[in-house]
């Protein structure tokens, strides 16, 4: 588990894979995120299929209340990161943190360059808290993403590990 100050991360098992089911299938949790609706078939192949640079976590409060996830995979030779919290869970600073964690954690396990998350273009609070943790946008990748029966685009930002230079959240070696 990756503790914080406000949330922890822990990964998600296979047990996990109805809750993860039941959450992308829910409208107003993923009301406008760039993920598809899965059953608990779909993601326990999706699981059965992760390598060991793709991990899925739990956003969960100090109680241990699951309020969202955050995930990363390999995408060439960087990192992409992706993540939703619970609606009723946003702006409290959860994503925040668990943003800063994830990011401490994949910089001190990995020699990694680059850190990269795609977020929709009309997402302004992704937005801030990816600027608030570090990262830069880089630009607008145009349609990159289907969404309810549209083509959308996307906002790439990124964070390098000299811009990043210190743990901001984990204070262990992972």
């Amino acid at each position: 588990m990756l503790e914080g100050k406000l949330v922890n991360l822990r990964v998600i098992e296979k047990d996990d894979l109805a809750l993860l089911a039941d959450w992308s299938n829910n409208l107003e949790f993923f009301s406008d995120m760039w993920f598809p609706q899965m059953s608990k078939t779909d993601w326990e192949k999706r699981y059965d299929s992760f390598t060991p640079d793709t991990k899925w976590f739990f956003v969960e409060k100090k109680d241990g209340t699951k309020i969202g996830t955050i995930f990363h995979f390999l995408n060439g030779n960087f990192m992409e990161i992706g993540y939703i919290l619970a609606p009723s869970e946003r702006n409290k600073g959860y994503g925040s943190e668990a943003i800063k964690i994830i990011i401490d954690y994949l910089f001190l396990s990995k020699e990694l360059a680059r850190v990269q998350v795609t977020t929709g273009v009309d997402n302004f609070a992704s937005h801030r808290i990816l600027e608030k943790a570090g990262f830069t946008k880089e630009g607008v990748i145009r349609k990159s993403a289907f969404i309810r029966g549209e083509w959308k685009d996307g906002c790439l930002y990124s964070i390098l590990r000299e811009e990043w230079k210190e743990p901001k959240i984990l204070t262990k070696s992972v």
